[in-house]
């Protein structure tokens, strides 16, 4: 079973939804950002978690997620939160289904081969089979975490440290909170970049139900109102929301400046290369200039690659592989720059001064060079040698 008290065990719903209207109605959650949608930007940010539902409009997104529409479509974000939590319950259920089917298939086997050597009883675990069938939608499955993570699918620079901090906090707060969530810099409050105890989450959208017949246009605040929270004030960045043309426009500026841009880039790529693997972005760094300067420009990319290539050969050993490949491969650049410091001009022979005195040639005489012509690099005047 899997272990629901794990602080790396958490469940994700993003809400995806919503009309965009500063935006002009614009799809705010297929907005590129550096590369790629907001979206994408999230989902990398809660690469962790067991599961993902996305509540909102199916599109392309480079994670496999789960999707979930809210009832009415654009009823806000308690309706979208309630229909994420329903997914995630209903793919709960389908998965401990499937685990008790193959378990249940398992011991009938078993029970058949007992019967057939005395040793046995037929329908062994058939009643374990229905057990837990009547759980509601809504309800806590067996195995299912019991944290949820609950995001905004407008924040292209939350990164998953802050999510792991979030989850960090609420496991240190004790079994007595019912959530953390992120504070801005000015020490607003985020409830959608927040993780929640799921159970707590149903009860009071089952209440606010009750209390207003339905979810729909209800605000936010009123759950997290009635949640015991705790707070984390986590990178300034990580809440930047994009809700207008201009936070979008300070969102791509902002990846392209000089302390933002590699950083980025590497996320960026790592995330399309689908790589979960921490870069020492200096390391490299320092590898690419040496091979550039000390060997030839060109052989700074090419070296970086073959450290990938035998990184990727020991990919059962990381990032040690990463590391120890790069370590190999400064110190044959150094050398190799050791050597051309070393040898220099004045080292270099002395064509003519070193041949013995027979090999010299007459002078307007050439050596034949099998083709019954000079060598090119004794042409006549004006003519280049070229072939």
């Amino acid at each position: 079973m899997t272990d629901t008290t794990s602080t790396d065990a958490f469940d994700a719903i993003v809400l995806a939804g919503g009309r965009a209207q500063r935006l002009g109605g614009a799809d705010k959650p297929g907005l590129s950002v550096g590369g790629r949608t907001l979206l994408d930007r999230v989902l990398a940010a809660c690469r962790g978690a067991r599961r993902t539902v996305v509540v909102g409009g199916r599109r392309g997104t480079e994670r496999p997620v789960v999707w979930a529409q809210e009832n009415p479509p654009g009823g806000g974000p308690v309706a979208a939160l309630d229909a994420g939590l329903r997914q995630l319950a209903r793919e709960w259920q389908q998965s401990t289904a499937d685990t008790r089917r193959t378990g249940d298939n398992d011991r009938a086997v078993a029970g058949s081969r007992s019967e057939e050597d005395g040793r046995g009883r037929s329908g062994a675990g058939s009643a374990r089979s229905t057990a837990g069938a009547g759980a509601g939608a809504g309800g806590q499955e067996p195995g299912e975490p019991r944290n949820v993570l609950v995001l905004s699918a407008d924040l292209p620079f939350l990164r998953e440290p802050t999510v792991q901090g979030l989850i960090r906090a609420l496991e240190d707060e004790g079994s007595g909170r019912e959530g953390v969530l992120l504070t801005d810099a000015a020490g607003r409050e985020q409830p959608l970049v927040a993780v929640y105890r799921a159970e707590s989450l149903r009860r009071e959208i089952a209440l606010l139900a009750t209390e207003y017949g339905s979810l729909s246009g209800l605000s936010l605040r009123l759950l997290t109102g009635e949640l015991d929270l705790g707070r984390l004030s986590g990178e300034p960045s990580a809440a930047f929301d994009c809700d207008t043309w201009e936070d979008v426009s300070a969102a791509r500026a902002r990846i392209r400046e000089h302390g933002h841009v590699l950083d980025e880039w590497i996320a960026a790529v790592k995330d399309e290369l689908d790589i979960e693997l921490d870069v020492d972005v200096s390391g490299l760094l320092d590898l690419a200039r040496d091979a550039a300067h000390g060997v030839a420009r060109p052989a700074a990319p090419l070296t970086t690659f073959l450290v990938g290539y035998a990184a990727g050969a020991a990919a059962h050993r990381g990032e040690e592989a990463v590391a120890e490949a790069t370590r190999k491969a400064e110190a044959l650049a150094r050398r190799w720059a050791e050597e051309a410091t070393t040898t220099g001009t004045a080292s270099q022979p002395q064509a003519a001064e070193s041949r013995p005195a027979a090999d010299q040639p007459a002078p307007g005489e050439g050596k034949d060079n099998g083709r019954g012509a000079p060598p090119a690099s004794e042409s006549g005047p004006g003519e280049t040698g070229a072939r």
